[in-house]
């Protein structure tokens, strides 16, 4: 099984918003300079990677087991 996130998709609104959905549901909206680099991110890297990361939505599963290691 792999912690690769996925179901994101994003859509850049005619008014320069982006919406960034997750398996259909919004997750995030970003409006000027943010939307910017974020649409930038997307470009250059792992679009799931990035949205996730930009929606909060990328620590699902390991969090309990790395603070009993003592790495989080």
């Amino acid at each position: 099984m792999s912690n690769r996130p996925g179901g994101f998709a994003h859509v850049t609104r005619a008014d320069g918003t982006v919406l960034i959905t997750h398996h259909g549901r919004p997750a995030a909206t970003l409006r000027g300079g943010r939307a910017a680099r974020f649409l930038n991110e997307v470009e250059t890297g792992d679009a799931q990677l990035v949205m996730a990361r930009w929606t909060g939505n990328y620590k699902h599963g390991n969090e309990r087991a790395a603070r009993r290691r003592g790495r989080g």
